[in-house]
């Protein structure tokens, strides 16, 4: 008994120290690739780019479609997760809550699906990186590796695909429709949408005004 809990400490420890490392250097090195781009059969299109070269357009846009709470929480939404429970509850399955820096944590350390198990490890990496990269930081890795497209991640290999421009010269209505499809990418329209999504994206173009106005991505430009 007192080895296996002796195995258990040092594999505890180990992940500890490993996770801590991973998030480290991940604090200024680029995000080379990700478990998901790995899984991806169609091969991947990606061009890593710094935070100074997406337009601001796109911070706002995946604020105000996904997290209006970015840069006043601390990588948990608890008003949102209490939600969440609540309709897992009445349905049984597990949805939503996520924040931005919850899904950086997911998408750059951990895999696709559900599951308590792995919501437990995204809770984790969750706290190290608010703790350790902070927001311009968490929004700079989210917005290069989250899922744009069919084969596509991150903004700039996004932006090219849907307007063949650079991330950094986008409209408020084309980061608006790329931020609407971020859930769904591979399901979701960018360049023709059309009934719910469509009106969806216009809500999010009409949402970066109150982003802007209010100041609710200040924390990712201080």
């Amino acid at each position: 008994m007192t080895r296996v809990l002796w195995f258990i400490l040092k594999l505890a420890a180990g992940f500890v120290l490993l996770s801590l490392a991973l998030v480290l250097v991940y604090r200024f090195v680029p995000v080379p690739v990700t478990a998901t781009m790995l899984m991806d059969e169609r091969g991947i299109a990606k061009d890593w780019e710094p935070l100074s070269n997406i337009d601001r357009n796109l911070v706002r846009a995946v604020i105000a479609g996904e997290d209006g709470k970015f840069c006043s929480h601390d990588g948990f939404d608890r008003a949102a997760i209490e939600q969440a429970i609540r309709r897992n509850q009445q349905g049984g399955r597990i949805r939503g809550g996520s924040t931005i820096s919850q899904q950086t944590a997911k998408n750059v350390f951990l895999w696709q699906g559900g599951g308590y198990f792995r919501k437990g490890l995204e809770a984790w990496f969750t706290f190290l990186i608010e703790k350790i990269w902070g927001k311009r930081r968490i929004m700079e890795v989210y917005l290069n590796v989250a899922e744009t497209g069919i084969g596509t991640y991150g903004a700039e290999a996004g932006a090219q695909r849907y307007f063949g421009k650079s991330a950094a010269r986008l409209t408020p209505a084309e980061a608006a429709r790329m931020a609407a499809a971020l859930p769904l990418p591979k399901e979701r329209s960018v360049t023709n949408p059309s009934g719910w999504l469509r009106r969806h994206g216009n809500r999010i173009s009409a949402r970066i005004g109150v982003v802007r106005r209010d100041g609710l991505d200040a924390c990712v430009y201080e």
